[in-house]
This record gives C-alpha cells, structure tokens and sequence, in this order.
C-alpha cells in the first residue's frame, strides 16, 4: 500500500523541490464523526511513505490527536494575549476606552473603569485612545502549545485553559508553529463556527469528515454551506459508510464537492479506537480507504487538477 500512494507524492516533490507541498484541513460539521481518525492516519501514513509531515490538533478545547499518535519529547510553551490593565491614579474616567469597545469588555463608571478580561477581544483599541495613557496592555496565559514527535510525524497540539471563553487566539499561535514546507494537516474542532473558520482559513485543501446519519447529513450541509462562502476547495469522506446512503452521495453531488473516500462501517476499527490504536494497524483492511484519499490529494497537485474537480470546468477548485 505504501509504494501505491508514495509514488505520486514522490513525483510530485522531484517537479517542485523545496516548496510546500500541501496545508490540508480535516474538518466536520459535527463531533464524532471521525475527524481525528482520518488527520492521524493521514498522518502516519504520509510519513511512512518517506514524506516531512506536521500533525496539529487545533481542536484546542479538546485535543485528542495525542491518544492515537502518542508523542514523545513533548515541550510547553505558555500562550498569551494582551488585556488592559487600568492606572486608577491616572484614568479620567472619560468612557474613551468604554466607547470604543465593541464587546463591553471596558466600562467607564464616574468613579471606576472596570475590565472583563472575558470579555476583550485584545484588540488594543481601549489604550489607543485614552487620553491620559492611563491603560497598559499586559499578557494574560489562555492555553499551552505542546511540540514534540511521534515517530517521524512532527506533533503540535493546542490546550485552551479552563475557563477561557475563545480558543481563536490559541490556534492562531498553532498555526505560527506550522512549516511552510511538507505536508500539514491541520485537526480542526469540530462545527462551523469561529474555531473552525480559524483553522480553515488559508489552507489549501479542507477535509469534512461525516457519517451517514440524520445529524451527520444535516451537519455536512452546514460545513459545505461555510466551506462555499469561504471559497475552500474541499472534498468528503465518510466513516462509517453503509451501502445505502444515497442522501450523503446527493447532497454531495449536488454540492460539487467528491467523495473522497468511504470507511466501511467495522466494530474492529471502533474497538482500535476504544484501545488507542491506528485502526490501519488493526484493521489492514481499511488501508484501501486511506491509500484512495491519499492518491487523490497527490493528484491535487497535478497541473490539470485546478480544473478537473471542478464541475463546469472553473479555473479554480472550490465549491459550485
């Protein structure tokens, strides 16, 4: 299996040495879905192939990327972000600073400025205008970077703090760590909001991983709805596939967006899971799935594929 897919790959590194490969997104409208499973095979089995890969969990409120891939040598580095801090002797208590927080994180009382750190956006913009300079900036901890390996895959990962109210800030700090060279995938929360957009934004390619349920359908829509008005090229895959799931297969075709790959629906690969374990490992069975999502991402890199996947022949792949 590893010769089949590590052929493309090879071939396309010998035409373009010494440039990013691909920054791939592996995303889903909902938990559970098996997300993490496909970014860590992915992975691995990019890396088993001979190739530089990255591995980041920017699911940073609940990491688990760490279970499956099991890294060693990890160091912390401590995540900030700046909020203000007010010098009563010198505040006028204006409402400058009130004023042009959007988020009311600030408040000017006539005898007090009061801060919500939950609140601020560290924007900066309180400090900018207060006449008096009475406001500093000072760093406030929102979470950890781990780095480290697992194997021959670079391991970054993402913890919010309890307690912390927007993780954007986190993965934007995952995402400085990122090489500009090899192969990234990126382990993005789940749902379409901020979290998500965050992670997404500027990759070259987005996996939306679902499973041919109600909730599954329902969220996959919602995912490629936010995936068109981002204008990302993406593709489906589907855990968990039973022959029957015509509703998946329309409303992807409907989308414009192909299926990827289908991993079948195995209580060997669930108990893998439960264990920790590579289901490709435990389950050889299913490598065909991954050998097939892995060969068409080669081929995203091919010159015609900015136009082949694209229905109507666009020069550029996102969704119709």
């Amino acid at each position: 299996m590893r010769e089949s897919y590590a052929s493309h790959i090879s071939r396309i590194q010998r035409r373009q040495p010494g440039v990013r490969v691909m920054r791939i997104a592996v995303a889903s409208g909902k938990g559970g879905t098996g997300k993490t499973t496909v970014a860590t095979h992915m992975a691995v089995l990019l890396a088993r192939g001979g190739e530089q890969v990255t591995y980041a969990d920017c699911d940073v409120e609940a990491p688990n990327g760490h279970l499956f891939l099991k890294p060693n040598a990890l160091g912390e580095t401590v995540v900030s972000r700046f909020v203000p801090r007010v010098n009563h002797a010198e505040c006028l208590h204006c409402g400058e600073c009130s004023g042009i927080c959007r988020f009311n994180a600030i408040v000017s009382l006539p005898a007090k400025t009061l801060v919500y750190e939950d609140l601020c956006h560290s924007c900066g913009g309180c400090s900018l205008v207060c006449p008096s300079k009475a406001i500093s900036e000072v760093p406030h901890p929102i979470g950890v970077i781990k780095e480290g390996a697992a194997g021959a895959v670079r391991f970054i990962s993402g913890t919010l703090s309890v307690g912390e109210a927007s993780c954007p800030p986190l993965i934007r700090a995952v995402k400085e760590k990122l090489p500009e060279t090899g192969w990234t995938i990126l382990d993005a929360p789940p749902g379409t909001a901020c979290a998500f957009m965050e992670t997404v934004r500027d990759c070259d390619y987005v996996i939306l991983v679902t499973e041919p349920t109600p909730f599954g359908l329902h969220d996959l829509a919602l995912a490629l709805e936010v995936a068109k008005t981002m204008q990302l090229s993406c593709g489906v895959v589907v855990n968990r596939a039973r022959p029957m799931m015509a509703e998946t297969r329309d409303l992807c075709r409907s989308a414009g967006v192909p299926i990827l790959a289908e991993i079948a629906d195995d209580i060997e690969v669930a108990r893998a899971y439960a264990r920790g374990q590579l289901a490709v490992d435990a389950v050889p069975a299913i490598g065909r799935a991954f050998q097939q999502l892995l060969t068409h991402l080669a081929r995203l890199q091919e010159p015609a594929a900015a136009t082949a996947a694209v229905p109507g022949g666009a020069t550029k792949e996102t969704i119709a």
